[in-house]
């Protein structure tokens, strides 16, 4: 330390950091003095115009450990109040606070075409179906806008896409002249908006602010070109999941499926990119990336070379963790848009008063209907068009406005927390049925560690001979899982899935699996089953009405949405709810091959000639204790044909 030209040192002076408020800045001030300036000064009277300059001081040092402390707090997602720095913790976490919550409803949509006569038999002339855009929109009563999220294709029916045909007209002399064609689709609420943009010199990191607030979604990006920009969750991610119609053309292999998957899911790069980012006004930006025509190309294209460039001492290291990905990332985080147009399509708005009453949407707002089919009969494709009908028969729901404070720090924690990784078991189902349904019909899922053999003992020679005593048995596998997967026909029976949902479903988990699990995506077996059950009836009651409601019971218990894989028959479940129906006395066992005297007997039906799965399955060995338990196989129980496979008998009265 400096001595100034004196011969004494400098003391070091104690200082006290704990004093935050007014009064212990005050206590320490004069402590300080008092220590320290003994001699200068000792007056600390409270008039004393030194004790003024303590105060002052004082007051200074408490709103500067106010504002320190307040500003400490807002860069805290729990204890933060002001709404920007909410919002921008929030979405650092990588949360998209909902600015508005559009409504949902299903619509069910008409449309009347001419019969045709095929061999004899009178059926609905597809020739004149036609496809309504799911650019269409919808007016309710209120004037509350809803935009269909789907196409709807009057000329093809599926397990996804079901589609009710009814004879409207029989005509005179019982030849049918109309048969209307009615399928379901999904309409979101809100009014979509496009709006241009222009760019001329590229600017790294460029941004945009669409003009109005509460933005809902972003349906699509274009230039100039017709090149399209994807939103992605940051910009150093440059794989994108890409729709694609699923046809013969755009894949030979999986286009046979097309009616019942008619999508594929694809997996693409693309250095066209941008981010969202909501602004405290409610408006929301497009963020774009750094690159500019004038990088070098393996700063657009992703380079191999970068595997382990993050290593701080190269890729020999390999007791360090590192991203074996990072081949595919960019130092351009994508390109910045020049010298073009950009075109923005998106969807705006969201309330409770959106929720609008059933039977209420039943005009549009926009129709576009595509009738493809060649040399038709003008007067009949003009009637067809004009026939389109739609109604919402249940209410819309899910229409909310903006989060408030409080739910967007509980909803951005909460994603944080779940980091958009599948981990357990109970994840990866659930990302099963939360895939896409045009991507596919998953029905049911289940899934199991996977298991390998592991030999144990060696091969021994005893007097010249070799002697196998190794024994081999199954252990957990955990680098793999095995999902066993079941879709829907268009009857609503349990299928095998097709390819191209299987496809469809592993590049979708993807994105969430961690990188050590291996998905084994595979077909769940199906055994199908009789029942077989006698009533006693009371005495004064209708023994068939009674034996149709107990066969009803039967029917709701093993219905298709009830069950899932690995699930056992608990028969005396069903046998409660069927002495439940009203002018039931009592269960009586079957006679005819129920050696066990079952109260309620269950039967596999297999033959495949008659519809079954095949499946062979030993119902008596698996029942214990009035339970009947599924294969070791996941297997699944299904009453395929309740109509004839439930049979019912009245053996008395009491």
């Amino acid at each position: 330390m400096p001595d100034y030209g004196t011969n004494k040192k400098l003391v070091s002076k104690e200082v006290n950091y704990l004093g935050r408020d007014f009064t212990d800045i005050r206590n320490n001030l004069i402590e300080f003095a008092k220590n320290y300036f003994p001699n200068q000064y000792n007056d600390f009277n409270e008039a004393s115009p030194g004790m003024m300059f303590v105060e002052m001081a004082s007051y200074v040092g408490d709103v500067l450990n106010y504002y320190v402390d307040n500003q400490f707090r807002e860069t805290l997602l729990q204890f933060a109040e002001e709404r920007k720095n909410v919002l921008a913790i929030a979405q650092s976490y990588g949360y998209t606070p909902k600015l508005a919550t559009p409504a949902s409803v299903q619509l069910t949509v008409s449309v009347e075409v001419p019969a045709k006569n095929v061999s004899g038999e009178f059926q609905a002339d597809l020739d004149y179906a036609g496809v309504l855009s799911a650019n269409s929109t919808v007016t309710a009563d209120n004037g509350t806008e809803f935009t269909l999220l789907d196409d709807v294709n009057f000329k093809a029916s599926s397990s996804l896409d079901r589609m009710d045909v009814q004879l409207l007209d029989p005509g005179s002399g019982n030849v049918p002249t109309l048969f209307r064609l009615t399928k379901k689709v999904l309409a979101q609420s809100g009014t979509r908006e496009s709006e241009e943009f222009t760019f001329t010199n590229a600017k790294e990191f460029d941004k945009i602010v669409l003009s109005n607030e509460k933005v809902t979604e972003i349906i699509s990006v274009t230039d100039s070109a017709n090149n399209k920009y994807y939103q992605v969750p940051f910009l150093a991610q440059d794989t994108i999941f890409e729709s694609e119609q699923n046809t013969t053309l755009n894949d030979p292999d999986l286009g046979e499926f097309e009616t019942d998957t008619p999508y594929l899911l694809k997996l693409i790069k693309s250095s066209r990119r941008f981010t969202t980012y909501i602004r405290d006004d409610n408006k929301m930006e497009l963020r774009f990336g750094s690159g500019i025509s004038d990088n070098a190309d393996e700063e657009i294209i992703p380079n191999p070379d970068n595997v382990g460039s993050s290593l701080g001492q190269g890729v020999s290291r390999l007791d360090e963790s590192f991203d074996p990905s990072n081949f595919l990332k960019t130092q351009t985080f994508g390109l910045a848009p020049s010298n073009t147009t950009l075109t923005v399509t998106y969807n705006y708005g969201g309330a409770v008063e959106h929720n609008v009453a059933s039977n209420s949407i039943i005009s549009f707002a926009r129709k576009i209907y595509t009738i493809s089919t060649e040399g038709l009969d003008a007067t009949k494709k003009a009637s067809a068009e004009a026939s389109i009908k739609i109604n919402n028969e249940s209410p819309a729901s899910g229409g909310s406005s903006s989060e408030t404070l409080r739910q967007i720090k509980e909803n951005a924690a909460a994603y944080f927390n779940a980091q958009n990784r599948a981990v357990t078991k109970a994840d990866y189902i659930t990302r099963a049925y939360s895939l896409p349904q045009k991507y596919g019909n998953i029905a049911k899922a289940y899934i199991v560690q996977d298991e390998q053999l592991e030999t144990d003992g060696q091969l021994q020679v005893i007097d010249g001979q070799v002697i196998d005593t190794r024994t081999a048995t199954k252990q957990p596998n955990p680098l793999a899982l095995n999902m066993y997967l079941l879709g829907y026909d268009v009857n609503k029976k349990l299928v095998a899935l097709n390819r191209a949902v299987k496809q469809n479903l592993k590049i979708y988990l993807s994105q969430y699996r961690i990188m050590t699990d291996a998905i084994n995506i595979k077909d769940g077996y199906v055994i199908n089953i009789s029942v077989k059950f006698n009533i006693i009836v009371k005495r004064g009651y209708n023994k068939n009405d009674v034996l149709f409601k107990s066969i009803q019971v039967v029917k709701d218990f093993f219905a298709p949405d009830k069950w899932q894989i690995n699930q056992p028959i608990v028969l005396s479940d069903l046998a409660y709810q069927i002495s439940l129906v009203d002018g039931v006395v009592s269960l009586v066992p079957p006679e005819v091959n129920n050696p066990n005297k079952d109260l309620i007997l269950i039967e596999n039906k297999h033959s495949v000639q008659n519809g079954y799965s095949g499946n062979v399955y030993d119902i008596r060995t698996a029942s214990q204790e009035g339970v009947i338990y599924p294969s070791l196989d996941p297997s699944i129980f299904e009453l395929k044909f309740p109509n004839s496979d439930i049979e019912g008998k009245v053996v008395g009265d009491r």
